[in-house]
């Protein structure tokens, strides 16, 4: 794919984000990987371009994992925290299904606009915060971070084979050393790399974007 494809617009709006994927049209469909890093709520999605051994940022963008019009889908096992036992179950089914729906939902459109426009999506990868088992938590706090990050990670991971797409899920400490090994690069020069890749795409680059970027990577290169 050549340099004069690559998107360079800040995208601000879903229409824009639409526009995006279509403006990487080519009469020869282009191979991307999407990675994703996995927050309460909400995901940072980049998506990356080959070849593996000069990849390209084609898009960035924030995707929702909840629904906004119910805020405790954001977090659903603190929500549930002070309710007793039958109506917190209640609660946690409740919101789980939303979470689940609006997350399938929003992976969904993602790649049918990349596939829309023309795109072979050969796999994806997560960037979680955990991947501890939460019944090995004793602190109720704590371990309703993990049953979220559990919850988020695991739709994610749903939606995505739902639209016949395998992904990998590592913990962000483990990103870098793991993409080291899968790419034979340094981590040194996987993280010059990376912070150049945002240069393609408006809006920020941060850690989040970075090692989104890292697992997409990852995956174009183990497709």
């Amino acid at each position: 794919m050549t340099d004069n494809k690559s998107p360079k617009i800040r995208r601000k709006s879903h229409n824009d984000e639409v526009d995006q994927a279509a403006s990487v049209r080519s009469t020869k469909p282009v191979q991307v990987a999407i990675g994703f890093r996995v927050k309460s709520g909400r995901a940072i999605a980049v998506v990356l371009a080959g070849p593996p051994g000069s990849p390209q940022v084609l898009a960035r963008r924030e995707i929702k994992l909840c629904d906004p019009a119910v805020p405790d889908s954001i977090q659903p096992y603190h929500a549930a925290l002070e309710m007793p036992g039958a109506k917190a179950d209640k609660a946690i089914e409740r919101l789980v299904k939303i979470v689940r729906r609006a997350t399938s939902a929003s992976v969904g459109d993602m790649i049918k606009e990349w596939r829309g426009a023309g795109h072979k999506i050969c796999g994806a990868g997560l960037v979680v915060g955990s991947l501890i088992d939460p019944a090995t938590i004793k602190n109720d706090h704590i371990r309703a971070h993990a049953l979220e990050g559990q919850l988020f990670r695991v739709s994610v991971c749903e939606a995505l084979l739902s639209n016949a797409l395998t992904s990998v899920a590592i913990p962000e400490r483990d990103v870098y050393s793991r993409a080291a090994a899968t790419l034979a690069k340094s981590e040194d020069e996987l993280k010059r790399v990376v912070s150049e890749l945002g240069r393609a795409v408006g809006g920020p680059w941060r850690a989040d974007e970075k090692t989104a970027a890292l697992v997409a990577w990852m995956a174009l290169i183990t497709k």
